[in-house]
């Protein structure tokens, strides 16, 4: 087992400070890409998907739950498997009551959707203690037009922005092996609403969902951002927050 060098206090703190540099750094060049995202244009959703929940079926805008925004995480879980994705599930059990209330102080829901019926879906979240709210995309096209489920039959395979070709040419052939389709792999989609219009502002695919590592990451990937008065651009919320970490006013 390798373990750090031993040093003395004053050489720790050398090394320590010449590290704080390269991470001011990396925090400055995530403003910057965090600006750029928000700038980003978006585009408006027409299909009219429906998905099932706890109290029937439910529209894209119903999902808001009446906030400006919505994450959407795909939880990968395909119909005939009777319980979901373990990678899926142990991002899901960071997801506390205090995150989602964190979340909806900045007007933006959270919500897990998959492909599973929702029967399978209540039964799994039940066994796990999950509160968060966790719709059913059976028999939508939500999953294949989101390229979360790869089924060429279905749709041409586009995961993370490249094709089946690409992927195969990068090494990732099972991606492109027909004989293992329907696959159903791990994002996140973004949505902003302006009244009853809903538009797409971003989707994350593979190691890009590790960003959600708590409150203030997951709106960073928001159109809206953390929706504090230091944030480039200006102007994205009608009435900035002060940057303080317990989502006081």
């Amino acid at each position: 087992m390798s373990l750090p060098e031993i040093a003395s206090r004053d050489e720790w703190l050398a090394a320590r400070t010449a590290l704080l540099a390269k991470e001011k750094e990396l925090t400055r060049q995530r403003d910057a890409l965090n600006a750029e995202r928000r700038r980003l244009p978006m585009v408006e959703i027409d299909a009219p998907y429906v998905f099932e929940g706890p109290d029937g079926p439910a529209s894209l805008l119903d999902l808001f739950d009446g906030r400006r925004q919505l994450i959407v995480g795909h939880f990968m879980f395909d119909p005939s498997w009777d319980d979901g994705c373990a990678s899926c599930s142990a991002g899901a059990d960071e997801v506390s009551q205090g995150l989602l209330d964190h979340l909806h102080a900045r007007d933006t829901t959270l919500a897990y959707v998959s492909r599973a019926p929702l029967a399978k879906i209540e039964d799994y979240k039940a066994r796990k203690g999950w509160t968060f709210p966790w719709y059913s995309s059976y028999g939508s096209d939500f999953n294949y037009d989101f390229h979360v489920t790869l089924d060429a039959t279905v749709a041409p395979v586009h995961y993370n922005y490249r094709s089946a070709e690409e992927h195969a040419r990068n090494g990732v052939s099972f991606i492109a092996d027909a004989e293992q389709q329907p696959l159903e792999m791990p994002g996140s989609s973004y949505f902003l609403r302006d009244g009853d219009r809903v538009f797409h502002t971003y989707s994350t695919f593979a190691r890009g969902v590790e960003q959600t590592g708590g409150s203030y990451y997951f709106l960073d990937l928001t159109a809206l951002g953390r929706q504090e008065d230091w944030e480039e651009p200006q102007g994205r919320a009608s009435a900035a927050h002060g940057a303080r970490p317990d989502f006081a006013a």
